[in-house]
């Protein structure tokens, strides 16, 4: 089965080749930097020659997001170089403007896990240790890194029922695989038993590491500060298809009730920001495809965020947040997105029912009264008319419970971190 994983992937190596090129036509990839999954020659290394440096591959922006703290905090015990890679355009974009912030942080896009590029990467970029975010197995990776002598672990682990189940069809390799990872923290108690009885030897469960990302609200600015101040809104963030005119009947709903009502609509992917201008177009609603730096235009009632990385600045204002991914049967297995950051900036969050990649989360949540399950857009718009009754009023016992789990879950984690690196690294 590995041997055959190995083969096939250097086969379909050309497809994929193809297969990127058309995710760059379609704006899947970066324009300019998405040969860095494909090919050797653009992996671009930029490394002090004597410096140890620490690979973390974060996925996605959540993934990306939570690892920063760690980082701080491994800096303050040693010095490191680091490589972050990503996946998505969106954590790459991101990686962008986070990441000025250090001098000792390079950004590149992770390669596919193909066994010539992943043996090229490390024998390029010459890692100390690596450690893989949430699910990302990649065995060409693995075994490559196991060769060379180099620890892998995981951190903030998350298997599922249904993933678990694939690995244990084939347990024997499965065993191989897991067997060669010095160290896993896992996001649950549940990922702990799985990655158990896969082989880890080294498991830890310290909570969920999404819940450490700090934000300082000094450094967030928004341009409409003013506006938002003295005017009743709410934000639906990281909204998918068909979730937007969800989003509409509960705004039609609120002008039911408040007469200068804002809804402020932020799709998970911003280049449907023009699909969703004409569905207000068609149902009659004033809106506006707002621009980073631009300021929301008059006797608005819909605006649709066309920018990467400003949610902060409109959680750091509102009242009431809705998570989208969650109201969508057909997405049931893989629902979610992660409400962290608009409670750790004192929003209350509402939710639908599917929410299973960040089932843990939300449970927390529930249990400290921050989130709330929603049915349809009646129930969403009853909530938030209560919620908007008092102006510019929010609740400040969000945060501090949202930094307390934080604080706990990164001193633990940092334990067996640090263990882990210091033991490991000569």
């Amino acid at each position: 089965m590995i041997f055959l994983y190995k083969v096939l992937t250097t086969l379909l190596y050309p497809l994929l080749i193809l297969l990127i090129y058309f995710r760059k036509i379609i704006k899947k990839e970066d324009g300019l930097r998405f040969k860095e999954k494909i090919f050797t020659s653009y992996f671009n290394i930029k490394k002090k020659n004597n410096a140890k440096l620490i690979w973390f591959h974060a996925a996605s922006i959540g993934e990306f997001k939570s690892i920063l703290p760690i980082i701080e905090e491994i800096n303050k015990k040693d010095k490191f170089e680091f490589l972050i890679t990503t996946t998505t355009i969106s954590s790459g974009n991101l990686a962008k403007e986070e990441l000025k912030k250090f001098n000792n942080i390079i950004h590149r896009y992770f390669p596919l896990d193909v066994d010539f590029l992943m043996k090229k990467f490390l024998l390029s970029w010459k890692p100390k240790a690596i450690f893989l975010v949430d699910s990302e197995i990649w065995p060409n990776l693995i075994f490559n890194a196991d060769k060379l002598n180099i620890p892998i672990g995981i951190i903030n682990a998350r298997i599922t029922l249904k993933t678990f189940k694939r690995w244990v069809v084939f347990k024997k390799n499965a065993k191989k695989i897991f067997n060669l990872l010095s160290i896993c923290l896992t996001s649950n108690s549940e990922t702990k038993d799985y990655l158990l009885e896969l082989g880890v030897n080294k498991v830890f469960y310290n909570g969920n590491i999404k819940l450490i990302n700090k934000i300082n609200q000094n450094e967030i600015e928004n341009l409409n500060k003013n506006l938002l101040l003295n005017n009743r809104f709410w934000v639906a963030a990281s909204t998918h298809i068909e979730e937007e005119d969800f989003c509409l009947q509960v705004h039609s709903q609120l002008k039911d009730k408040f007469k200068n009502i804002l809804t402020i609509i932020a799709p998970r992917h911003i280049e449907r920001v023009k699909h969703i201008k004409k569905m207000c177009d068609k149902s009659n609603l004033n809106a506006q495809v707002l621009n980073k730096y631009e300021l929301i235009q008059k006797e608005k009632e819909i605006i649709i965020i066309n920018s990467f990385g400003v949610l902060p600045s409109y959680f750091k204002y509102a009242k009431s947040v809705f998570i989208g991914k969650s109201t969508i049967k057909r997405l049931e297995r893989v629902g979610g997105q992660n409400p962290i950051d608009a409670a750790q900036l004192g929003c209350k969050v509402y939710h639908g029912p599917y929410v299973y990649n960040f089932e843990e989360i939300y449970y927390i949540l529930r249990e400290n009264n921050i989130t709330k399950k929603i049915n349809n857009a009646t129930e969403l718009s009853k909530y938030l008319i209560k919620d908007l009754q008092d102006l510019g009023i929010r609740d400040n016992k969000i945060p501090k419970i949202i930094n307390n789990l934080g604080e706990k879950t990164l001193t633990d984690t940092m334990r067996n971190i640090n263990n882990f690196l210091f033991n490991e690294i000569k």
